[in-house]
């Protein structure tokens, strides 16, 4: 409303006449700032893009439907329409672009500082209502008889079209009939899917919170369901590190079986001793007779050799008490040393 600020009823007192209107006498133009640079044939102006461009200095998209105060200047002359160039600053960066119009093909031509967004698609394809061209307009004014031909396509299509037309008219007679009910129906599911993403996103929240993580979940879908299905969970060592593992378990550990360390400290001391048959308490008893003894060397050579085995020497003297019971043929005594308990020894 600034431009109305000169055509009030109010004159001052010194007011001349003889100046002309009100806003000569003032020195000031009827648009105020708008008109800043009319001496230059400018007029500020509020432009709205008419299509989607892209921003050459900040690289950004610019919108179809956004406004700017462009700068309004006449150009040319297309026969008697006159050519206008607006130029205005883009809103996110310091460049400037410049747009005019182009009275031949209805549209509007960018002259610098931006590029048009290509979002164009064949309008027959659509059923969309096409211009006719200047060729064909200038046919049909000229050719009676294609303008008759052309007159009978457009009927043609009006009479394949009514089916359509029909089905819209019905549908939305059935749908939009009530309004309030309509708007009610949506509204209903509207709350329904509401309670749903709520109870979704309560859900994948505890789950963060059990698994401790900050990242944002996506909807679950059945193929991430059949994946999860068919995934195991996978040991950190093969099959071959496994088997190599057992098998120095195994040939590591002692043969004889041993419940304390004092047990395995005696076994190793006397581990490198190489023990006479003396030693390990296989003696042989005294014979009354020359046969008896030959009998009995007969069967210590057809007896198999003892393995050597380390035995304490503290414990040979117990071996040799052997001596004094009545048996006729040596004997292997077996002296358990590791149990700690004097029964068993």
């Amino acid at each position: 409303m600034g431009e109305r600020k000169g055509q009030n009823l109010y004159y001052p007192p010194d007011y001349d006449p003889k100046a002309g209107g009100l806003n000569k006498w003032q020195g000031t133009h009827a648009l105020r700032e708008r008109a800043r640079k009319i001496h230059l044939g400018i007029l500020i102006i509020r432009f709205e893009m008419p299509y989607n461009i892209w921003c050459d200095g900040c690289k950004n998209h610019i919108g179809m439907g956004v406004r700017y105060n462009a700068e309004k200047k006449k150009v040319g002359m297309y026969y008697s329409t006159p050519v206008y160039q607006f130029r205005m600053k883009c809103h996110l960066c310091d460049n400037h672009f410049e747009i005019k119009t182009d009275p031949q093909n209805l549209d509007y031509e960018i002259v610098s500082g931006a590029r048009r967004q290509e979002n164009r698609w064949d309008p027959t394809q659509n059923e969309q209502i096409v211009p006719e061209t200047k060729e064909v307009q200038r046919k049909l004014f000229d050719d009676a008889m294609y303008k008759l031909e052309h007159g009978a396509k457009d009927t043609q299509a009006a009479e394949e079209a009514k089916p359509v037309l029909g089905r819209l008219f019905q549908r939305n007679d059935s749908v939009w009939r009530d309004d309030f009910e309509a708007n009610s129906r949506l509204r209903a599911q509207f709350r329904t899917r509401k309670k749903e993403l709520k109870q979704q996103e309560e859900k994948d929240n505890a789950l963060l919170v059990r698994s401790s993580l900050a990242v944002a979940l996506l909807p679950e879908s059945d193929n991430d369901r059949r994946m999860a299905q068919l995934m195991r969970l996978h040991s950190s060592k093969t099959v071959h590190e496994k088997d190599k593992e057992r098998r120095n378990a195994i040939l590591n550990r002692p043969m004889l079986p041993s419940t304390s360390s004092t047990k395995l400290a005696t076994v190793t001391k006397f581990a490198g001793t190489k023990l006479e048959p003396k030693s390990l308490g296989i003696v042989k008893r005294s014979a009354t007779s020359s046969g008896k003894e030959s009998s009995d060397h007969s069967v210590e050579e057809k007896r198999p050799k003892v393995p050597e085995i380390a035995v304490p020497k503290d414990h040979t003297e117990e071996m040799k008490a052997s001596k004094t019971e009545g048996e006729s043929r040596p004997q292997l005594l077996l002296c358990n040393y590791g149990s700690g308990s004097s029964d068993s020894d």
